[in-house]
């Protein structure tokens, strides 16, 4: 966020001591996503959505899709936003910026964002705590598996990522 001056980074969990796989692993035919909720402390016009990419095992299409969640019900609702950026083997330990144009986030509500990965199989940073102890107070991780799309929670892990306002 900070090749931009004019936006500002309203959530940053940077911390990647572990890592998420998305995608197909050659073990098994089985597509798996995995997301992340967030509240928004401010309210502005979405300038992107950044994750850390750890590995890249071949180059594919990473799709993130951006929702309002629903964390009474623990509910994703539709897909509000969406963006994708092709990856290959130079954005190993990189951020990989998300553009979503024409996003308002209001501040206080909760949002997620969802990646997938169709065509390859992608590593992205995490950081793990504990129950005592999470990473990311303000939101949870959440995985997927394409058959199952209420998918799990987890509150003792939060992947890398940064949201960033327009000012």
């Amino acid at each position: 966020m900070s090749n931009n001056p004019t936006t500002r980074a309203i959530i940053e969990q940077v911390n990647h001591d572990a890592t998420i796989w998305i995608g197909h692993s050659g073990s098994d035919n089985k597509e798996v996503l995995c997301g992340q909720t967030f509240v928004a402390p401010s309210e502005g016009e979405l300038e992107g959505i950044e994750v850390f990419s750890s590995m890249v095992t071949n180059p594919g299409n990473l799709v993130m899709t951006l929702h309002i969640f629903d964390p009474e019900k623990r509910t994703w609702g539709p897909t509000i936003g969406s963006a994708s950026v092709d990856l290959n083997n130079t954005n190993i330990e990189k951020w990989i910026k998300f553009h979503i144009p024409g996003m308002r986030l209001n501040k206080g509500k909760t949002y997620g964002f969802r990646l997938a990965c169709p065509n390859s199989y992608i590593g992205v940073g995490e950081a793990a705590g504990s129950h005592a102890h999470p990473p990311f107070a303000s939101g949870q991780e959440w995985q997927f598996t394409q058959n199952d799309q209420k998918g799990n929670s987890f509150s003792y892990f939060s992947l890398a990522f940064k949201v960033g306002l327009r000012a």
